[in-house]
Formats: C-alpha cells, sequence, structure tokens
C-alpha cells in the first residue's frame, strides 16, 4: 500500500522506544522514592540509576560490547532490577537463567544463547560446578554475594559483584540505537525435550509496558495499580521479567520490595513490614502462604494479588477473598512476554453475589489494549461469543515474540496462519471474558468427545478436604480415554476421607453442573503431593508419565 511517511526536520528527535526512556519519569517525578531488597538494603531511585551506571561501566570494563549476552544467576534482588535496565540499556542481551532447572538444562540454555558474562549468586555454586568445563561462551563470572565473601568458588571471578560497582563510574552514556534491538532472552520451562529461547526487543518491552500499566491504571476492581502502591514480586524475575511488572513498577516510580528466595514466613512478614500493596504469583504461592502455621498472625487487607501460570480454584479465590486480599487472574505464556488478558471487574460487579464475583475473578479475563484475541475453530474460524462454544486462543499483540531462538521449524508452527498459536482451548462471553477451559494436550479425549480437565479439577477442589488436584487422562480401550484424579488432601482431613468419597462428590456434581457426560468415569487416587515445573505450573506430563511409563515424543509440547 502506498502511503505517505512523515520526514520531519532533520533536527526532530526519533524517540526510539528504548528501555532507557522509562527511566525519565520516575527520575523526574519520585527520584527519593525507595526500592528494597529483603528490609535491609535500600536505595533511592536516584542512586538505583547510578548503579545502572556502574553495572554497564563495569561490564563494559570487562568486554561487554552491544549484541553480547550477560547472563543472571540471583534471586529476585535489587542487583536483579540493576542488570533489567542496564545490560539492555547498553546495547546487549540480558539472559534471565531460570535456577530451578537442572544443572544439564542450565548448561544448554547457557551455550545456546552464547552467554559471554554470568553474574551468580554464591548460593548456586553447585549448580555450576558440574558444568563449568563444559561451557562454550562465558569469558568472565561475577560473584554475587549478600555477605560479600572471599572470590572463591568453582570459577576464578573476575570481581565481586558490589566491589564491580563501587569501583565503576556512575556516569554511562546510553546510546540511542534501533529499538528493534534484542534487550532479553529466556528459554521456556515446558514439560519435555529442550528448553526454547524466546527473545524481546527494547520496543516489544516498552508497549508491553506501556500496555500493562493502562489496564492496570485504569481498571475499576481487581489487582489495580496505583502510583501509591509497593510492589513485591512473588514471580521470580527469571521467569518472563517477572511477568514484566518490575518494568512498570519502575516506569511508575513505585517502592519497590525485593524479598530474595521466597521463604514463606519472610514474605509474610515483608508484605507486612513494608505494607506491600500489590504482588504477582502462581496459585501455589498464596496457597503456600495463606496454609503457613503463621498466617493468620498476619493482616493481609488490602493486598491485590495477581494470580497467573496456572487456573486459579474458586476456593482459593473465596479463601484469599475472606482474608482481605484483592486478587484477578492475569494469563499470558513466556512467548506472549506475558500479560495478554486480566479478569478485572467493574464496580457494577461487587453488587453480584459473592459466587458469581468469584467466577469473574477467576476467568482469564479481558484483553489488554493493543492485543487481539480471538477464540477459534481448527479452521480459523471465530466461536460465538456465548461463553460454551471453545476453540483456540490465538492472538497478535506488539509485544509477542517473533521466533523461537535458532529454531525455524518450531517458530512457524507458533505463528501459523499469522497468529500466534497458544494451544489454550477456551470460550468467550459476551462481555468479552475470556475462560480458558484446557491445553489441548490436557484435554480429555472420552468416546469422541472432550472433556475439560480444568473444569474436573474445579469441582474435585471444591470438596472441603481437597488441597488441591490434576486431573490427567489414561487410555481406555471402550472409551479412548478416562479421566483420573490424582488428589492431594488438606492436613486435617488425611485418613478421615476415601477416594471413594472424593469420586461420588464429584460424581453427584458432574451430573448436576452438566460439566461433561462421560466425567462421571472419574477415578480418584490420593497422592502427597503434585508434580509441577520449575516454575510452579501442574506437569501433568510428568504425572502421566509416573501412572503409564515414559511417553512418545509426540505426545510432547
Amino acid at each position: 500500500m502506498s502511503v505517505k511517511i512523515i520526514k520531519g526536520t532533520s533536527s526532530a528527535y526519533a524517540y526510539p522506544l528504548l528501555i532507557k526512556q522509562l527511566l525519565h519519569t520516575p527520575l523526574a517525578t519520585a527520584p527519593d522514592q525507595e526500592i528494597t531488597y529483603r528490609g535491609t538494603v535500600r536505595h533511592t531511585y536516584r542512586t538505583f540509576r547510578e548503579r545502572v551506571g556502574r553495572l554497564a561501566n563495569a561490564l563494559a570494563g570487562l568486554g561487554v560490547k552491544p549484541g553480547q549476552t550477560v547472563a543472571v544467576m540471583d534471586w529476585d534482588s535489587h542487583r536483579y532490577l540493576e542488570a533489567f535496565f542496564a545490560v539492555p540499556m547498553m546495547g546487549a542481551i540480558l539472559l534471565t537463567v531460570n535456577v530451578r532447572l537442572n544443572a544439564p538444562q542450565i548448561l544448554y540454555t547457557l551455550n545456546h544463547a552464547g552467554a559471554d558474562v554470568l553474574l551468580i549468586n554464591r548460593e548456586f555454586f553447585p549448580l555450576l560446578a558440574p558444568i563449568v568445563d563444559r561451557l562454550e561462551s562465558v569469558r568472565h563470572f561475577v560473584l554475587i554475594d549478600d555477605e560479600h565473601g572471599p572470590l572463591e568458588g568453582p570459577v576464578n571471578f573476575a570481581a565481586e559483584y558490589e566491589t564491580l560497582l563501587t569501583n565503576s563510574d556512575p556516569d554511562y552514556v546510553f546510546e540511542d540505537f534501533d529499538e528493534n534491538a534484542q534487550a532479553t532472552v529466556f528459554y521456556t520451562t515446558g514439560t519435555t525435550g529442550l528448553p526454547k529461547g524466546v527473545s524481546f526487543s527494547h520496543r516489544q518491552l516498552v508497549l508491553h509496558t506501556l500496555g500493562l500499566a493502562t489496564l492496570t491504571g485504569t481498571s475499576e476492581v481487581g489487582a489495580t495499580l496505583r502510583t501509591s502502591d509497593v510492589y513485591m514480586p512473588l514471580t521470580p524475575m527469571f521467569h518472563v521479567h517477572a511477568w514484566g511488572y518490575p518494568y512498570v513498577a519502575t516506569l511508575l516510580g513505585l517502592k519497590q520490595v525485593y524479598p530474595g528466595r521466597y521463604v514463606p514466613g519472610s514474605l509474610l512478614k515483608l508484605i507486612v513490614d513494608e505494607r506491600v500493596t500489590y504482588s504477582h504469583c502462581v496459585p501455589s504461592i498464596i496457597q503456600m502462604l495463606l496454609n503457613h502455621p503463621d498466617s493468620e498472625s498476619f493482616d493481609l487487607s488490602g493486598w491485590k494479588v495477581l494470580i497467573g501460570g496456572s487456573a486459579m480454584t474458586e476456593t482459593l479465590a473465596l479463601t484469599a477473598l475472606r482474608r482481605g486480599i484483592e486478587l484477578a487472574t492475569g494469563y499470558g505464556m513466556s512467548e506472549t512476554c506475558p500479560v495478554v488478558t486480566i479478569a478485572h471487574l467493574k464496580t457494577q460487579d461487587l453488587q453480584r453475589p459473592e459466587k458469581e464475583q468469584v467466577r469473574l475473578r477467576c476467568k482469564t479475563g479481558l484483553p489488554l489494549p493493543l492485543v487481539d484475541l480471538r477464540v477459534v475453530t481448527p479452521e480459523m474460524t471465530d466461536v460465538p461469543h456465548d461463553g460454551v462454544a471453545s476453540g483456540e486462543i490465538v492472538l497478535r499483540a506488539p509485544w509477542l515474540t517473533q521466533e523461537y531462538l535458532h529454531a525455524p521449524q518450531s517458530s512457524e508452527k507458533l505463528w501459523s496462519g499469522g497468529y500466534l498459536h497458544t494451544q489454550d482451548i477456551a470460550n468467550i462471553d459476551a462481555r468479552g471474558f475470556v475462560k480458558i477451559t484446557d491445553r489441548l494436550k490436557d484435554v480429555i479425549k472420552i468416546a469422541g468427545e472432550w472433556a475439560s480437565s480444568l473444569e474436573l479439577e474445579e469441582i474435585l477442589n471444591s470438596h472441603e478436604a481437597v488441597q488441591e488436584s490434576a486431573v490427567i487422562a489414561l487410555p481406555d480401550e471402550k472409551w479412548g480415554e478416562r479421566p483420573l484424579a490424582l488428589v492431594v488432601l488438606k492436613p486435617d482431613f488425611v485418613g478421615k476421607v476415601t477416594e471413594h468419597k472424593i469420586r461420588a462428590y464429584a460424581a453427584h456434581l458432574i451430573e448436576v453442573t452438566h460439566v461433561s457426560r462421560h466425567g462421571i468415569l472419574l477415578q480418584v487416587r490420593f497422592v502427597p503431593e503434585l508434580m509441577k515445573t520449575s516454575v510452579g505450573k501442574l506437569n501433568k506430563r510428568a504425572m502421566r508419565e509416573s501412572v503409564l511409563g515414559p511417553l512418545p515424543d509426540s505426545q510432547s509440547t
């Protein structure tokens, strides 16, 4: 199409959408706002900017050039936030290493991404030691140590982080460059095969920040975010940029609290002591905090939490709401930067009965600004917006990854037909609320019909004795597949409730609610815990393998 391009005068500033531009507002409006690590280390935004400059100069002194990769292995900290900015702002690429992977997987990600420098917390030496001789590209190691101990470990360190910053100049000139330059890379935590590299540009991260800030800042009820909020991530910073919220919190000039390692008692204390009002996490984290023996002694009222990563049950939502916690569900994936929907309520929704409010909060949500979300049939036809018809969620947005690193075939499959395919099955109602009913790979195919494992889990989790559950498909000669529920009981009910009672309870509700006419084939098995991925999601492939043995690659994702 022939269009007219605005050329502009030669002196006009084109303003590329670079991560450095996110710092203008907080430095102008909140320079004395606080960023704290575990309540012990405290910096202002003014000091934060100086430390970003020092880190950039330190990395440049180690030979880091634009386009090279700096990897980080640390807990959620002020240091990680500094790397979120300094590394991409100098034109380098930030690799956030998933420290919950095993050593061979970490070796793969470091080599596959071509990491040049590794910043590593002393606590992760056991992961580094077995792989150090097989690292192909890392030239320098920087020690991270809260105790500022000696430079001892499995490698020769160039320096200790704080010493390196102290000896570096705070003045670094962050030059302009193409906004489409790569800023970050990390690896998906799939349940099988090698992790896939996912990368994002400066432009994508800035636009995601603006989109997320717009929706959370203009929503009426739910996990709304205001400049008066105090932010603490409970999603690891290695996992999809902590869902992008550190960039949003910095843009808005919020007080930020970084907790280090996730220890339940310490987290609860930080929430109260630092007056944290906004966090995000997977359901298992908030369940862990609510189930902590001392939880009731901490006042959590006024705490707003965005839940994502896996489905939030209505039982968990109700428990949290009755503790005064404001909840909303969010949705995204590694490939989507990640947030693309949030289930915010309207003010008038608060007039609905409590159960209806909870049901809305547990939906997948409404799309963020600029997100083109469709629910489609295999032929890419949109399903009716009736809250019943189901199809796959496909997406377009300016912050979706454009490819998997060094994986052209997987990239083409991801973007088949010009839309990013999520592999998530959902319906959409007349208000635009999306509700995921299952993953394509987790749908249970009974007698030629689909049964949603998530809907069956929702029924099971409503029983007072059930702490959590996962429903998987087992092969069946007569039905093709039949559902097996792996159930974890609450401690007080162990030995007092039988598998038969849970099954009878579920079968009754399945019939009454018409969730699936074949759902009554459900079997129940008690287990001490559910297998999960490194970021706390249910690992249903591992569960199926524990029951059936190793699965062929055709069943992998």
